[in-house]
């Protein structure tokens, strides 16, 4: 049987893992599940007693700083089971099921939690989360009773976050309707803290190009070298839902994610849109940035301001543009405002930029 440990041995062996102790030591909880997982899901009760389900194994929340691992984890966790199992990043996850609530309130529901859970629970044995997090109070308030309701029904939740439990939501507006939940994370899920000294994903672009012109072959080598490190050829849209409308991401795995300057800053979008995209990322790679003048005014604009959510956030930037920052914006209305925009892109371009993890 090949557990969890052999898989991580063999990817340090075959090169595409460093070893990391603190790694290691998270190894045993996943392949505590795993092992349960492959158990017989029923026990026996004798010749005329009916079978009942076995008790799920306790779930795991693996919290601890950006890029230590906890993703790449994930990715053996699930790749190990045998049962049905969801990976899906929680923010995504969450903005699918507000807008199931919506649509089953609509329908004149009158507990759509239920049959929310009930859909969920039936499709899956596991579900798999990246990068736990609460700040939006519409999820606090339904987050309670739906993975309640999940536990209830014998779903495994395994997640990640950068946040310990008592940290989630914190400030947030009416937080104290939110404890039961951090409650019921410690009694159904092992806390464990995954606290690696390293952080490989900066790792990964210490001393490597973050901004690359003219927009050539060798760029776009180099942006799909890059981008196959940080993903491992693990890619899918990511839908957010921002007041009613779907923003999409083409191209996302583990918090980062790929799209060209027209999928983001060539359609209609506004400041919250973009705020919800830096909310959801910890890296963005922006392809095919032009020269911006008094032609794209509009998409100007609109980049300026995905580049202020970006950085406020404090997400790390790969760009391929057409010219420097300096020299992207030369002329027309708002070439004065752009120069703000340019020192920024100067300053994201930073071997530390990134940290500490907001």
């Amino acid at each position: 049987m090949t557990t969890l440990t052999d898989l991580y041995d063999e990817r340090v062996a075959e090169g595409l893992l460093l070893r990391d102790p603190a790694q290691e030591e998270a190894l045993p909880e996943l392949e505590r599940i795993r092992a349960e997982l492959t158990k017989p899901q029923t026990e026996k009760k004798g010749l005329f007693r009916k079978s009942k389900p076995v008790e799920p194994p306790k779930g795991l929340y693996l919290w601890g700083g950006v890029g230590r691992g906890k993703s790449m984890l994930m990715d053996l966790f699930v790749e190990s089971l045998s049962v049905p199992v969801r990976r899906v990043h929680f923010h995504a996850f969450m903005q699918e099921m507000q807008s199931e609530l919506h649509r089953l309130r609509g329908e004149g529901v009158e507990d759509p939690v239920k049959p929310m859970a009930r859909a969920v629970s039936d499709a899956v044995k596991v579900l798999a989360f990246d990068e736990m997090q609460i700040t939006d109070i519409a999820d606090a308030m339904l987050v309670g009773r739906l993975f309640e309701q999940l536990f209830d029904a014998g779903t495994v939740v395994v997640t990640t976050s950068n946040r310990v439990p008592d940290d989630l939501y914190k400030d947030g507006l009416n937080r104290q309707l939110f404890l039961p939940f951090i409650e019921l994370i410690k009694q159904r899920l092992v806390v464990r803290e995954l606290a690696s000294e390293k952080d490989h994903r900066q790792d990964r672009l210490t001393g490597a190009r973050v901004y690359f012109t003219p927009v050539d072959n060798e760029a776009r080598a180099e942006i799909d070298r890059v981008w196959h490190e940080l993903t491992h050829g693990n890619e899918e849209p990511l839908i957010l839902h921002v007041k009613g409308r779907k923003v999409e991401l083409p191209r996302f795995h583990n918090g980062v994610a790929r799209a060209t300057f027209y999928e983001l800053c060539g359609q209609m979008m506004g400041p919250g849109d973009y705020l919800a995209i830096a909310d959801a990322l910890r890296l963005l790679v922006l392809e095919n940035v032009p020269r911006l003048g008094r032609s794209n005014f509009n998409e100007a604009k609109r980049f300026v301001t995905l580049i202020d959510a970006l950085y406020e956030a404090r997400v790390r930037l790969i760009v391929s543009a057409r010219d420097e920052p300096e020299s992207l914006y030369i002329e027309g209305p708002g070439a004065f405002e752009f120069e703000r925009t340019a020192s920024r892109l100067r300053e994201m371009q930073s071997a530390d930029w990134g940290h500490p993890p907001r």
